[in-house]
């Protein structure tokens, strides 16, 4: 993996997902290699200021190459359909993945 874009990733934080299953991804991201773009709604109940600080501190921690982009939104608001969809910041969001993935793939 060269690269990836991780939208409002919700309970990593919280190391588990939905219906109780715990995951790792904190404390694996020193295996990660591929340069990363995290993109968050600064209104996102699902990941609170304190859970983004958490993950902010784990990639640093490792020493992880990151782009961090927080904006004034939601919880998904790149989905296109309801009243979360932002389309100004679904632009900016997908230039920041455009531009991180052009750098790393070419």
């Amino acid at each position: 993996m060269a690269a990836a874009a991780l939208f409002y990733p919700t309970n990593v934080h919280a190391y588990s997902l939905r219906r109780g299953r715990e995951v790792d991804t904190l404390a694996r991201l020193a295996e990660v290699a591929a340069e990363m773009l995290f993109v968050w709604g600064r209104q996102d109940p699902h990941v609170p200021p304190e859970g983004r600080a958490v993950v902010r501190a784990a990639l640093e921690g490792v020493g992880s190459r990151f782009e961090w982009m927080e904006v004034n939104a939601v919880h998904a608001f790149i989905r296109d359909e309801g009243p979360r969809y932002d389309p100004a910041l679904f632009l900016q969001a997908f230039e920041a993945m455009l531009s991180i993935l052009r750098r790393n793939l070419g």
